[in-house]
């Protein structure tokens, strides 16, 4: 066990039932060397076996062991999100540096509970919003702060969930409840709308229209359907803090045509992002762009900066959480802020109820 490695924590890494945390988070942790697993908890003690055993660690079916384990210092919490809230309290009562993916709570109440008690432990937190990792979103930033398409007039983007059709795994249905804080908006949307902020500046109001358009669902495994009341369409249109228009499409279930789909237009040139996957975070994105008295936009390369870098150029599902573990390794090191904490987590919150409020009256919402 080295000093100079970080020992992490999964809550929620079982092999028997894989899901977020094995695809993504355990990965990374094993690939780069600033980081070490040292424990993993699941929610019974068959998983916990089955993963500790295949993981070489410690592994316990009660997360308070997890989080109290000497070995630990930074807490995974990569569940489903009715749990961050408390899991991730009992981590930062224990004094623990926190990763909660996002959503950070149910609610924005939630999310600033949990963003003040981090600032009075005085630990650091990551919170899990990976698009802004992505190569190709750091590099449509970089072009638009040089100048490639000049000053930007208005963007619109197009996203599919994926998962939210008629029919839905049930792993999967919890997040059919509008009060279990996990639906189209919250998720996929919101991930989405991460990058159009870190590349463009925050938001400084929204109108928007949602509906549930397949209030029924089927679950998969089952000979039955149940009740959606969380939003699977969404329509946003609002402004940037720099003066352009944004529109936003999201749909719950996948596109015969394009799942994700994002624009950007300027006054001397445009950029397009696009990928057979509409959940941003993870999308295996294909950018190009046209400039000057270029009439067609055409594929821009990616500088081979980022394909030396952790991650590299790879579209794999979970490469932009091993960049935001890279990341936060250096915020670590040399004592910057690079990685969104909690406190950041507020404030996507809080663009989530402008949104939500939005969509409930009819009336445009001011985005704090």
């Amino acid at each position: 066990m080295s000093k100079n490695t970080i020992g992490v924590g999964v809550i929620g890494a079982s092999t028997l039932n894989p899901g977020w945390a094995m695809a993504s988070h355990i990965p990374a942790i094993q690939a780069l060397p600033d980081f070490e697993l040292r424990a993993v908890s699941t929610s019974s003690k068959a998983s916990a076996e089955a993963t500790g055993q295949a993981l070489g660690v410690p592994a316990f079916d009660n997360p308070e062991t997890l989080i109290n384990h000497p070995d630990v210092e930074l807490v995974v919490v990569a569940v489903k999100v009715p749990h961050h809230h408390s899991l991730t309290v009992a981590a930062l009562d224990a004094g623990k540096m926190v990763f909660t993916e996002w959503p950070l709570g149910r609610t924005l109440e939630e999310a600033e509970d949990l963003s003040a008690r981090a600032q009075k432990a005085g630990v650091r937190t990551v919170i899990g919003l990976q698009a802004r990792f992505a190569p190709a979103v750091q590099h449509v930033r970089d072009l638009i702060a040089q100048g490639y398409i000049g000053d930007v007039l208005a963007t619109n983007l197009v996203g599919t969930g994926m998962i939210w059709a008629d029919q839905i795994p049930r792993s999967f249905a919890y997040t059919l409840d509008a009060n279990q804080g996990a639906g189209v908006l919250p998720v996929p949307m919101l991930h989405a709308l991460e990058a159009v902020n870190f590349a463009l500046g925050s938001f400084v109001s929204v109108d928007a229209a949602a509906a549930v358009r397949r209030p029924t669902v089927r679950l998969i495994e089952e000979d039955r359907s149940i009740h959606a009341t969380a939003f699977d369409h969404i329509a946003l249109s609002g402004a940037l803090q720099n003066g352009a228009i944004v529109s936003v499409l999201y749909r719950g279930a996948p596109s015969r045509g394009d799942n994700l789909r994002w624009e950007i237009n300027g006054t001397k040139g445009d950029l397009v992002l696009t990928a057979a996957n509409g959940n941003f975070q993870v999308a295996d994105l294909k950018l190009q762009g046209a400039w000057s008295d270029q009439t067609n936009v055409a594929p821009l390369e990616l500088p081979e900066t980022f394909a030396a870098a952790p991650g590299g150029l790879s579209g794999d599902f979970g490469a932009n959480t091993l960049r935001e573990y890279s990341a936060f390794a250096r915020d670590l090191r040399d004592g910057t802020r690079i990685v969104p904490d909690f406190a950041y987590a507020v404030q996507r919150h809080k663009l989530l109820d402008a949104i939500h409020e939005a969509a409930r009256t009819g009336i445009r919402q001011k985005v704090a």
